[in-house]
């Protein structure tokens, strides 16, 4: 027995401990009626809208993301929205050119002649600088409005995270982020857009990889002289038309699976060279499928995307238009600068399979790929001696048949070489001005911005070189 007596502090603590296990008690008690209560309210209400919905996200996923549908689905998907572009945008396009082209730039030229504006000045504002950026609005804006909506409506359906979980592996192989997938497709539409879009990649050095590698994505610029040249030189060299078409889209489209595997090597150059590092760990969320917002899809495509990059090329092409006019008026030695210049990078261009009217058009026109088969042609009227052609030097046009272009092209030498070479540099040059100041915009970087610039267009003369020797090589054995 004992006989120690009981003190004010352990009844306190006898009290205190009471109280916690009642407590303890009372509480285990009221959550788990709480957890039946919720548990039976869920059941009663969502349990069977659950189980459908389930079942319809399930069986997406299982299309779209299996190793067997996925990647056929997602390239089918891409070529659809490519073609549905090109496809789409040759009407706009046309009646945009007839009305900024044939009808403004003529009246434009008449009230100039009415007020007696001097020549020079009538050539450098009308001729210059507004036909260059009336060519790029022209060809420019309808494929824009187009392709982004498109995107964004499969953006808004939860398609493209599915995108970067089929491509995730891929880029990861290369240190890349799988997300870069995205931006890559982005790029179809614009470089530049593309280059705001690796803004959803979190890891800095795997956004810089996306950043300088979305140049090999071709964009919308550069789909019209892919699809001429490779008519006119590719295609032509099959006796059958149908045949000749095919074998031209094949050339484009071969040309695009080029710049993906271009995407993939350089992304492991960087990744293992200046940008070393592992492949970041990401939580990728799918998330539920859900209808389009037309509205927003419209207002987030043309506002935010389409009219932002579309004024930011209108700035570059304004001064660009101003340099193609002038380095053709200005003469030096009774040769125009242009001529000059032409002389003087002709050798380094027929040596990688090029020619000096194709360097100059991709310097001068920098500031818009739309622009370069304009200025290749008015270079070669101006170099070549034909007459009867173009409105005149510093001039950009257009002729509206496949076979007078490619009648003007061969009287400026070209050859199936100098063709086959253009697609490899179309989609292996510099990028155009608009993504330039885009990268540094996002980069902040003259380093990063330099390489982004400086890396394709060095790849492209290599590669250029490589082919124009294997293929002298070739035709010099037989």
């Amino acid at each position: 027995m004992n006989n120690q007596p009981i003190t004010a502090e352990d009844i306190l603590t006898d009290a205190a401990s009471l109280r916690w296990d009642l407590g303890e008690k009372v509480h285990e008690s009221l959550m788990e009626s709480i957890f039946k209560e919720a548990a039976s309210i869920a059941g009663d209400v969502v349990s069977i809208s659950e189980k459908k919905k389930k079942t319809w996200d399930h069986s997406l996923d299982w299309l779209f993301t299996s190793k067997l549908t996925g990647f056929p689905i997602m390239f089918g998907l891409l070529a659809g929205v490519l073609w549905m572009t090109i496809s789409g945008a040759n009407v706009p396009s046309s009646m945009l050119a007839g009305l900024l082209l044939d009808t403004v730039h003529p009246w434009l030229k008449a009230m100039a002649g009415q007020i007696g504006m001097p020549w020079w000045l009538d050539g450098l504002l009308i001729d210059g600088m507004y036909l260059a950026t009336a060519w790029v609005v022209s060809v420019m804006l309808p494929p824009m409005a187009i392709f982004f909506p498109l995107f964004t409506l499969f953006e808004d359906f939860g398609y493209l995270p599915r995108v970067a979980f089929n491509m995730d592996h891929l880029f990861k192989k290369v240190g890349a982020h799988g997300r870069q997938a995205l931006t890559m497709s982005m790029g179809y539409g614009c470089n530049a857009a593309g280059v705001v879009a690796c803004r959803i990649i979190d890891s800095p050095r795997e956004r810089l990889i996306a950043i300088i590698t979305n140049n090999f994505a071709v964009c919308n610029g550069r789909w019209p002289t892919l699809f001429l040249i490779s008519s006119i030189f590719v295609g032509s060299a099959v006796s059958s038309p149908l045949l000749g078409s095919v074998v031209s889209s094949a050339a484009v489209l071969a040309v695009m699976l080029l710049g993906i595997l271009f995407t993939f090597a350089v992304s492991w150059l960087l990744s293992n060279t200046m940008l070393r590092g592992e492949a970041s760990i990401y939580s990728l969320e799918l998330p539920p499928y859900r209808p389009p917002r037309i509205l927003q899809t419209l207002y987030t495509s043309l506002i935010d995307r389409t009219i932002y990059i579309l004024w930011r090329a209108i700035v570059f092409a304004l001064p660009a238009g101003a340099v193609i006019w002038l380095l053709c008026n200005i003469s030096v030695a009774d040769q125009s600068l242009a001529e000059h210049l032409i002389r003087i990078l002709n050798p380094f261009g027929l040596l990688i399979g090029l020619n000096g009217v194709i360097l100059l058009a991709y310097i001068i026109a920098i500031p818009a790929n739309e622009i370069v088969i304009p200025t290749i042609l008015m270079l070669t009227v101006l170099t070549a001696g034909v007459t009867g052609i173009g409105e005149g030097a510093g001039v950009m046009f257009e002729l509206e048949s496949e076979g007078d272009t490619a009648a003007l092209l061969q009287a400026g030498g070209w050859t199936l070489l100098t063709a086959v070479n253009l697609l490899l540099f179309c989609l292996l040059h510099n990028p155009c001005s608009t993504t330039i100041y885009t990268i540094w915009k996002e980069t902040r970087s003259v380093k990063w911005t330099a390489l982004a610039a400086l890396l394709p267009v060095g790849i492209g003369v290599a590669v250029c070189f490589f082919v124009a020797q294997i293929w002298r090589l070739i035709a010099h054995s037989f």
